[in-house]
């Protein structure tokens, strides 16, 4: 079937009303993998190609590999490349290629230099060799600079630049001069594909240029990749989702796939399953499971990957029923190797994802190259709040977020007075409040300096298990007014502390979220705190969910959400629709939860309007196991 083939086949179903139309092996996305070119060059050996086939191939489905040329200063030779190719094309894949411009993964994965001639001439012929191959290739999340050595050195000092400004400019300028344009001379109809890393609040200083690299690139793609939190990188596994969306929002309809590895499969089986999964719920059309040797090679190891939560029941992702035997093609396979685990939760995930519109969120705008509190839009998704990141300012939303990165914008201000004299909210965090202390004066006299203090007690909104450290905020007593509040204690104690804190401005309303010189501990805020945040910040989103914190809401726009809980206990939960509806229905099952009774709270102070229910809200009550997940629909 060619192309216009299957959009006029894609047209009718959705003119017919069907959800979803097979893609591939699944009905809403392809699956694929990567061979490093080290491993490229194993299968020369005709024994390997087809064992570590046989391993990967039976326990996964997969629509396309992608065959790696280059990686740390070796490049496969093109009657490998050939044969490899042949090979995986016989057994239906597309195939693709890559490149990693490493010269040593190793040594602190050395880049090559882009100031020393000799090395760009290296990455030029890479280029024009791999498009000579391929109609398509990806390059792996290498393409930046981390060398300071005395060419590159020499090359700052001539440009007068920061070491970010200069990174910028030279990545840009090496991506269409040594691999775009030589590899279109060669292969015109070939499309080159960035794929861009997991640490995206860090890519500028690297030379990573988000603002001009997905112009001129024919596609990007997405490490989703958040492993074990307590790793080098410190990701929240609400990245997984999070980052997709951003990349969705720089380069509308070039963002390809998400791409995660085995890392933090050690942690649980789990753990790798719900990286694959908030990948798909972010609706990216592909995934590439890094990588084919760890599909083969990564043994199933029932004592490090199946976790005491696996026996409470009822669990997403079943640990024992994903280890069982299985009949394939008429076989019966035993499952030996993590790709299991990919198929099981990529197949199940499938189910869900065709019933679901695009994702909303609440937008946190942050600029291009901006720093400062970083990833912290991910902690926020972690304690349920919903992030739609965009690189410009987005009019016609009911609030937006604003954290210190938006301080790179310097007409911040007046587009925080815009949007309030437009009757929206504006929520800014303590971090953003440090930094434009003077400014924003002109709507509200605020302060947050180096002041600390040390809280447990939200009062009647209960109690963290442990002590946090939070920035102060200052503000001038009934200009602006405290929704949450924090002390130690704060019941029957001497001092107090905002954590929401409220102003108004001509028609709309500025909001100050505290922000803990920790951000982990914001998942220290007790259920009655968090649950009184989620409220003041769903407008956009339309509903929201009462509860712990390691919840994540991801709602989209066909009156659709998901509820995933990271936690590894059950939780109870409640979904609060804005809006009157008579039920939920289970996505997966058509089973149809009620709402719930619920009393409206009494003795309240007055002014604060973000306690309790709105009139037309409905509440529904919510079980969820550990590390599992439900779809719903109103």
């Amino acid at each position: 079937m060619n192309r216009s083939i299957n959009l006029l086949f894609l047209l009718c179903l959705t003119c017919c009303g069907t959800v979803s139309a097979k893609v591939g092996k699944y009905n809403n996305y392809k699956v694929s993998t990567y061979i490093r070119a080290q491993d490229v060059a194993r299968m020369s050996d005709d024994k390997f190609l087809n064992a570590t086939w046989e391993t990967v191939s039976s326990q996964v489905d997969l629509d396309k590999i992608y065959l790696e040329t280059h990686r740390d200063a070796f490049t496969v030779d093109e009657k490998t490349m050939t044969k490899v190719k042949k090979f995986f094309l016989s057994k239906g894949l597309e195939v693709g290629g890559g490149i990693t411009y490493t010269r040593s993964e190793p040594t602190d994965f050395e880049t090559y230099s882009y100031a020393r001639e000799n090395e760009r001439q290296i990455v030029k012929e890479v280029a024009e060799y791999t498009a000579r191959l391929f109609d398509d290739f990806i390059l792996d999340d290498f393409f930046f600079i981390d060398l300071k050595n005395d060419d590159e050195i020499a090359a700052k000092e001539r440009s007068g630049k920061s070491w970010t400004e200069y990174r910028l400019r030279l990545m840009a300028d090496a991506g269409r001069e040594l691999v775009l344009n030589p590899a279109k001379k060669v292969n015109p109809k070939v499309k080159v594909i960035i794929k861009y890393p997991n640490w995206y609040d860090h890519f500028h200083g690297l030379g990573f240029n988000l603002e001009e690299e997905p112009l001129y690139f024919d596609g990007l793609w997405t490490g989703t990749e958040t492993r074990d939190p307590a790793s080098a990188q410190h990701l929240q596994n609400y990245l997984s989702f999070n980052v997709v969306r951003y990349f969705d929002n720089i380069a509308p309809g070039k963002n390809g796939g998400g791409w995660v590895d085995a890392g933090g499969i050690n942690m649980s089986m789990d753990r790798y399953a719900e990286q694959l999964h908030l990948t798909m719920l972010s609706k990216t059309p592909e995934i590439i499971l890094w990588n084919y040797m760890q599909l083969n090679d990564v043994k199933i190891a029932p004592e490090m990957m199946r976790k005491p939560w696996q026996d409470q029941g009822g669990n997403s992702f079943r640990y024992d029923e994903m280890v069982k035997p299985f009949t394939k093609d008429g076989k019966t396979i035993t499952p030996t190797t993590m790709a299991r685990f990919a198929s099981v939760t990529l197949r199940e995930t499938d189910q869900l994802v065709g019933k679901l519109g695009n994702p909303i969120g609440l937008v946190s705008y942050k600029p291009y190259h901006s720093s400062g509190e970083d990833f912290l839009q991910n902690y926020l998704g972690m304690i349920g709040l919903p992030m739609d990141m965009h690189p410009q300012w987005v009019e016609g939303r009911q609030q937006i977020l604003l954290t210190e990165q938006a301080a790179k914008d310097p007409q911040i201000v007046d587009k925080i007075k815009g949007q309030l004299k437009r009757g929206g909210d504006v929520i800014i965090t303590t971090g953003l409040l440090k930094v434009i202390r003077e400014q924003i004066a002109d709507v509200c006299e605020l302060y947050c300096g180096d002041l600390k203090a040390i809280v447990n007690d939200f009062g009647w909104q209960g109690k963290s298990e442990r002590e946090f450290i939070i920035p102060q905020v200052k503000y001038f007593t009934n200009d602006a007014w405290e929704v949450v509040s924090a002390g130690r204690p704060l019941t029957g104690g001497v001092s107090g502390y905002p954590i929401l804190l409220r102003d108004t401005y001509s028609k709309g309303m500025l909001f100050v979220l505290t922000i803990p010189d920790d951000y982990g501990n914001l998942y220290d805020y007790p259920a009655g705190a968090l649950n009184v945040i989620r409220r003041a910040m769903s407008k956009d989103v339309g509903a929201y969910i009462e509860g712990p914190s390691k919840v994540a809401l991801f709602p989209y726009d066909n009156k659709t959400l998901v509820v995933e809980n990271f936690n590894d206990e059950a939780v109870s939960l409640r979904v609060v629709i804005n809006n009157k509806v008579s039920v939920l229905r289970n996505l997966l099952t058509g089973e149809q939860l009620n709402p719930a009774e619920v009393t409206p709270p009494r003795g309240m102070f007055f002014r604060n309007r973000f306690m309790g229910y709105a009139d037309d809200a409905t509440v529904f009550d919510v079980q969820l196991p550990a590390h599992s997940y439900i779809g719903l629909g109103y």
